[in-house]
């Protein structure tokens, strides 16, 4: 920590403790914010993908749904909706869309 006080009180680099630009990013700004139309992705098979190796070949055991919770959050008036919350209404909606054209056709 010493040598980085001293770097900091040295002219050359002063600068870089003032300037924005080498700011550390705030964690409520890392993410993206996700509205409720795109927060199926958190757990529809289509976005997951589960991979066995990274991309030097050495064995892993990670999928893409982790890195996606770890880039996006959802956005404030949808944060309160849990995933089990989203997946019940969602089966409710497949049971309306099937029911709905069943009804069309006896009428």
């Amino acid at each position: 920590m010493s040598s980085q006080q001293e770097i900091l009180s040295d002219g050359r680099f002063s600068r870089i403790a003032r300037d924005p630009m080498f700011w550390e990013m705030p964690e409520k700004e890392r993410k993206v914010k996700i509205d409720k139309r795109f927060r199926a992705m958190f757990h529809d098979k289509k976005f997951k993908m589960k991979y066995t190796v990274d991309k030097r070949g050495r064995p892993v055991n990670y999928s893409t749904t982790e890195n996606l919770r770890k880039f996006y959050a959802l956005s404030e008036s949808d944060s309160d909706l849990s995933e089990d919350d989203s997946k019940e209404h969602i089966e409710k909606k497949r049971k309306n869309k099937k029911v709905q054209p069943e009804r069309e056709a006896d009428t």
